[in-house]
């Protein structure tokens, strides 16, 4: 079976009210592409990947007007993919939903949240004191977690897709101002990497095999404020100091070795400089799951042999979205 997880950047910015595909010159959300490039540039990546499931992060808008549901199922009969049914979950106002987009004659899909007094559902907020002034702060998920029960021919499966929160000082004014607000951003993004934590602890505890998956912002090593917290948010999801923990080979690789090269999931362009890359998108797998020949791909269009040999993937990977695919095939 092939699992996925994929950052489509501003993928909202391709559809109409009515879910259907703006393929026209208009500029779409990424710097100098169309609409019509970055849609067919993503029907050219779903294709290739034919995956079994995907977890999109950024999917398009559910709100008033808008269904992400209807826009993805759109797109997967214009591009004639597998994977042609959606699920969502707790949609948010941030026109960045978390979907699953299957195919459902391989697997079944249920949006299935927990919660319960100790870990609440991930669409209300759970108390903790970030800032050490022993008083109790509200965290929540701007864009709550997607949990999912997936069904397949081997037995059940537990999906958590997940979108941290951002570390980006956005707004700041000046250096100090950037600093508080970096600070006060990794703090919120850790509790919520705690809450997450909380919650596969309980899944591991009841014997599930869990697949976490999507963009965390974060990652070993990935800036000098992980040295003032300690560890990033990737750790504690992965279960730092915990006996039952999950995994991922490019956390993995980072943690074991701080200096040298890294796996890439981003490339972020920035005006006048070079390319900006990061590893933020992850596969963690529970402790079943990983003795069933995980095989891990980050679809990176120059650092993938593949992709990089096939120029019409490659080119429409660097169109499509900022991040890139990272693909499980696993024996399930």
């Amino acid at each position: 079976m092939r699992i996925a997880t994929y950052n489509v950047e501003w993928f909202n910015n391709l559809f109409d009210d009515d879910g259907r595909l703006i393929e026209n010159d208009s500029w779409s959300g990424r710097w100098d592409v169309t609409k019509a490039q970055q849609t067919a540039g993503l029907g050219i990546v779903f294709a290739a990947m034919d995956a079994d499931a995907v977890m999109i992060i950024e999917a398009p808008d559910t709100s008033t007007n808008r269904n992400s549901r209807a826009a993805l199922e759109h797109f997967a009969e214009r591009f004639g993919l597998r994977a042609r049914e959606a699920l969502t979950g707790f949609s948010n106002d941030t026109q960045q939903e978390i979907a699953l987009l299957y195919d459902p004659d391989v697997v079944t899909a249920v949006h299935d949240p927990k919660g319960d007094d100790l870990v609440p559902s991930f669409n209300t907020e759970l108390r903790m004191d970030v800032d050490v002034d022993a008083h109790p702060d509200p965290i929540r998920w701007s864009k709550p977690p997607l949990e999912v029960a997936l069904a397949t021919a081997s037995g059940p499966v537990r999906l958590i897709g997940v979108h941290a929160k951002s570390k980006a000082p956005h707004g700041a004014r000046n250096t100090t101002e950037a600093t508080r607000i970096s600070i006060q951003n990794r703090r919120k993004q850790l509790a919520q990497c705690i809450w997450l934590r909380k919650r596969v602890d309980q899944h591991l505890a009841a014997g599930d095999d869990l697949i976490v998956l999507g963009d965390f912002n974060d990652g070993p090593g990935l800036d000098e404020y992980e040295k003032l917290f300690g560890r990033s948010g990737v750790e504690i999801v992965l279960g730092e100091q915990s006996e039952a923990q999950l995994f991922d080979p490019h956390a993995q690789l980072v943690l074991s070795r701080r200096i040298g090269a890294a796996p890439v999931t981003a490339r972020f362009k920035r005006k006048g400089q070079p390319y900006l890359q990061a590893l933020l998108d992850y596969i963690m797998v529970s402790p079943r799951l990983a003795a069933k020949n995980p095989r891990w791909q980050i679809w990176h269009p120059f650092d993938h042999p593949d992709c990089y040999a096939d120029d019409t993937v490659r080119e429409a990977l660097l169109v499509a979205s900022d991040h890139f695919p990272v693909v499980l095939d696993i024996d399930l």
